[in-house]
């Protein structure tokens, strides 16, 4: 196999990644950030649809990245467990990424897994909201989801296999957890309400008809309600946050854009000023680089924040309902998926939060 890139000259000990589902819309950021990683090389990107293609060639935009004789490898999880990588990166859907996760970690090496295979507490809740039954229960018990600003580094640092968030709970969780870790909200069941709109890159690269363009230009429709499948890990993660259940109303919609997450999310607040709000956001995410605070009035805007790996966030309480009323905005494909993992492996390996991210 050929490396993409060269290794850098570093002080710092470079790593060998890899990326299973390298052919996705997930899988090509990862081969952008990771070709171009000043810490890291691209050693296999593999696929089960295009192997023994050039990398290149699938995505001509990144030849001055990829060498010309790096190709797709074929997509086998024992064959891939015995190749010397230090990370994999897992772009699968649901279902498909345990088997590799098994094999992966069982040959001792560090997995970022980006499906949901691994991001529930339980086997019992993995049924309830994916209809079958959990592949790898042992492997579900021990792996620690972990959003890099809310999971303290000690309790996910040694971990050989760690669940990434998914994109919509991502943009959900940094505004809210703070709030909810400081018993400033205590929502009743329900009335939390969270709309959010994804990209159409958000359903995956696939051919169906709902997902041409001119199905969905000019076009925003709701999905998924009243129970996304990403309903149960929000649910999960903010009673974590508020060491009580939280039970939301959670309203997906597809937009007619390439990429990008707006949320707005709406709750009951009272007796809270916007000060108090603002006040743990900046003690939560002093020195995060990768969580951008707006002042109140200025909302974030997918087309600022697309392309990076940054969220960014703002509150307002309306007088006259006495809502508190929180926007949101980041990118599904990086902050949301590729670019959360990469973060993610940069506080494993040493290297700074941002190494190849900005």
């Amino acid at each position: 196999m050929h490396n993409s890139v060269s290794t850098p000259q570093s002080s710092v000990r470079p790593v060998r990644t890899g990326i299973v589902g390298a052919s996705g819309y997930t899988g090509e950021e990862l081969v952008r950030l990771l070709a171009r990683h000043p810490h890291a090389t691209l050693a296999l990107a593999a696929s089960r649809s295009l192997a023994g293609k050039p990398v290149a060639e699938a995505f001509p935009q990144m030849r001055e990245l990829l060498a010309p004789e790096f190709t797709f490898c074929a997509a086998d999880p024992e064959a891939l467990a015995r190749e010397d990588v230090d990370y994999w990166f897992l772009a699968l859907p649901h279902g498909v990424a345990a088997a590799y996760a098994l094999a992966l970690t069982a040959a001792g090496r560090r997995v970022l897994d980006l499906s949901a295979d691994f991001r529930l507490g339980s086997a019992a809740l993995y049924k309830e909201y994916y209809g079958g039954d959990h592949p790898a229960p042992a492997l579900l018990e021990s792996a620690p989801y972990v959003l890099p600003e809310l999971a303290p580094f000690h309790a996910w640092k040694d971990a050989p296999l760690i669940a990434c968030p998914g994109c919509y709970p991502t943009s959900i969780q940094i505004p809210l957890v703070p709030l909810l870790r400081a018993h400033l909200l205590r929502p009743s069941p329900g009335a939390l309400v969270i709309n959010s709109y994804s990209g159409i890159s958000g359903a995956g690269r696939k051919a169906e008809i709902s997902y041409l363009y001119c199905e969905r230009d000019e076009s925003v429709k709701a999905y998924g309600i009243p129970r996304h499948r990403h309903l149960s890990e929000i649910e999960e993660q903010l009673s974590a946050a508020a060491a009580a259940p939280v039970v939301v109303q959670f309203n997906p919609h597809l937009a007619p854009m390439k990429r990008g997450i707006a949320t707005t999310i709406t709750v009951p607040a009272p007796g809270i000023s916007i000060a108090q709000v603002y006040a743990e956001w900046e003690a939560a995410y002093a020195g995060r680089r990768f969580v951008g605070i707006l002042p109140p009035g200025q909302h974030p805007d997918t087309g600022h924040v697309s392309g990076t790996n940054r969220v960014d966030i703002s509150a307002s309480i309306d007088p006259r309902t006495g809502n508190l009323v929180i926007t949101a905005a980041m990118d599904n494909l990086l902050k949301g998926a590729g670019g959360q993992a990469v973060q993610i492996m940069n506080l494993l390996a040493g290297f700074d939060e941002t190494d190849g991210l900005l």
